[in-house]
Formats: C-alpha cells, sequence, structure tokens
C-alpha cells in the first residue's frame, strides 16, 4: 500500500521550518527577532 503523502514528518517539518534554516536567511533571523521581542516561548517550528 502506497503512503499517505499529506503525512507531516518530523524531518522534513524541521527541515523546512526549522531554527538552522531560519538562521539561514536574513528573513528568518528577522522573523526570529521578531519572535523574540514578542515573547513567544517557541521561536521556531
Amino acid at each position: 500500500m502506497k503512503k499517505n503523502l499529506k503525512t507531516p514528518t518530523n524531518i522534513v517539518g524541521k527541515r523546512r521550518h526549522g531554527f538552522r534554516k531560519k538562521m539561514s536567511s536574513r528573513g528568518g533571523r528577522r522573523v526570529l527577532k521578531r519572535r523574540r521581542q514578542k515573547g513567544r516561548k517557541k521561536i521556531s517550528g
């Protein structure tokens, strides 16, 4: 039986929305900065 293509996996989620991905671009660093300023407990996925 084929796998369900919509089932999210942790590794793919981390690659797309993780901390290191965000730190790799200027826009991502801005996102983290804003989330820190807002006082978020979690700053990245």
